[in-house]
């Protein structure tokens, strides 16, 4: 292993940006993942950068799987307008629906 390498890329601890439960969507700037444990406002939070997770969505969108998957804030949806890239769907969601599957893409979001 490389002297120099800090992390796998796989997680990354962040600074919460408001009060998280595990399983919880966490946008740091740029920086997109999903909370491992719960963590009040302000204290360190280890964030998932990869992987798949059902997630709140915007309830009156039908998605198919590839579709791209953004966050607003405070759920998925495949809007992309200001929100952040954060992965692709992995299954079908029906319109309404309260869930989806999504496949974080691992990256910054732009």
């Amino acid at each position: 292993m490389a002297k120099n390498m800090v992390s796998d890329g796989c997680t990354a601890t962040v600074t919460a940006p408001a009060a998280v439960s595990s399983g919880d969507g966490v946008l740091v700037g740029s920086l997109f993942g999903v909370a491992h444990d719960d963590a009040a406002n302000g204290a360190d939070v280890v964030i998932n950068l990869t992987g798949e997770y059902t997630l709140p969505k915007t309830s009156a969108q039908a998605w198919t799987v590839g579709a791209r998957i953004y966050w607003d804030g405070t759920a998925a949806t495949t809007t992309a307008s200001t929100n952040k890239l954060i992965g692709v769907a992995t299954a079908v969601a029906a319109n309404p629906s309260a869930t989806g599957n999504v496949r974080l893409s691992g990256a910054f979001t732009l």
